[in-house]
């Protein structure tokens, strides 16, 4: 039975709520091959200013889970349609940018080495933001190490509107959220009783059915790299379109290469996904990814497996770094539990 499988998993997730690491989880293990999914919730979703038990289907800020439910596939279905190449140069899409070496393929794979220091950059307006983003340098990490950031999706959500003339979050929801009907995702909450909150800012006041990344939050329509409010159920329609040989999303081909590695020289990353190994015996790749406000996808393709994993590890309080480890151990648990 899928509920034995994943005992140690479920216990590990319900350990972060009892000893007060999270306010509350969601989670699901899905099983395509014996059509089985293991979905429960636990806790609560507020502790302030009043507690409020967790409800099933609440929206959750995914945080950077937007990338790869959203950016990633924008770009991959450009690329499919020949529309844009991993090769391309991103200075050929935005000319303000003074590197021509950095290419799609550096982004996806955040290998770009794209950094430097924006003052005050929580507090610019959006078009100084994007002036002194599209004004940073490349540093000596490109093309040979894998260092991830949101810059990176950030510019290939410019790309693609710079393709198809319409903001990236707008070409999200009718390019993935549309086909695939997840129908109660979006970037813009209209009933905050219905989000699960997040921080507690001194700025902000609590964060509820707003986005809590302050590029995010700035930019607005204009952001791939976070923004996105999705509910489990949805998250799992996403993972089953993935997992599946359903091509209302991406062919299988492109699927199939999302499970290698598509990082330059020495760096290891997937396009916009990160990798890891399974407990298989022949050891294949997952892909999977999180996101800072407590989330995480891990997706099998090979054996029709995935993991969906939602909390609010930033609520009240950012940034809960203890959470991390653990959230990593249970996903390495889930991965050993998935093969017995």
């Amino acid at each position: 039975m899928i509920e034995m499988r994943y005992e140690r998993t479920i216990e590990m997730i319900k350990r972060l709520v009892v000893d007060g690491t999270v306010p509350g989880v969601s989670y699901a293990m899905l099983d395509l091959s014996s059509d089985q999914i293991m979905s429960g919730i636990y806790g609560n979703e507020a502790l302030v200013p009043d507690v409020e038990p967790l409800r099933e289907n609440q929206l959750y800020d995914v945080a950077s889970l937007t990338k790869v439910v959203g950016t990633t596939n924008v770009i991959l279905q450009l690329i499919e349609q020949g529309k844009l190449r991993l090769t391309d140069s991103i200075s050929q899409y935005l000319p303000e940018w003074r590197y021509p070496q950095v290419t799609v393929r550096h982004l996806l794979t955040h290998t770009s080495g794209i950094t430097g220091y924006i003052k005050n950059r929580n507090q610019l307006p959006k078009l100084e933001l994007k002036k002194a983003l599209l004004g940073l340098h490349v540093g000596n990490d490109f093309d040979q190490q894998m260092t991830y950031s949101d810059i990176n999706f950030i510019f290939l959500g410019w790309i693609a509107s710079a393709i198809l003339n319409q903001p990236i979050q707008d070409l999200i929801s009718s390019h993935v959220l549309q086909p695939l009907k997840m129908t109660d995702s979006t970037f813009y909450p209209t009933n905050p009783a219905e989000c699960v909150p997040t921080e507690v800012s001194p700025e902000r006041g609590l964060i509820r059915g707003h986005v809590h990344d302050p590029k995010a939050a700035i930019l607005g329509a204009e952001c791939g790299s976070a923004g996105l409010f999705a509910t489990k159920q949805d998250l799992l329609t996403f993972a089953k379109s993935l997992l599946t040989d359903d091509e209302t999303l991406l062919s299988n081909e492109t699927k199939d290469v999302l499970a290698q590695n598509n990082a330059p020289n020495a760096a290891v990353r997937s396009l916009g996904w990160a990798l890891i190994p399974s407990a298989a015996a022949d050891e294949h790749l997952c892909i999977w990814h999180s996101g800072f406000t407590g989330t995480a996808i891990v997706l099998d393709r090979q054996t029709g497996q995935g993991l969906v994993f939602l909390s609010n590890r930033i609520h009240p309080d950012s940034p809960n770094e203890p959470f991390l480890a653990r959230r990593y151990a249970i996903i390495q648990s889930y991965l050993t539990e998935k093969e017995q």
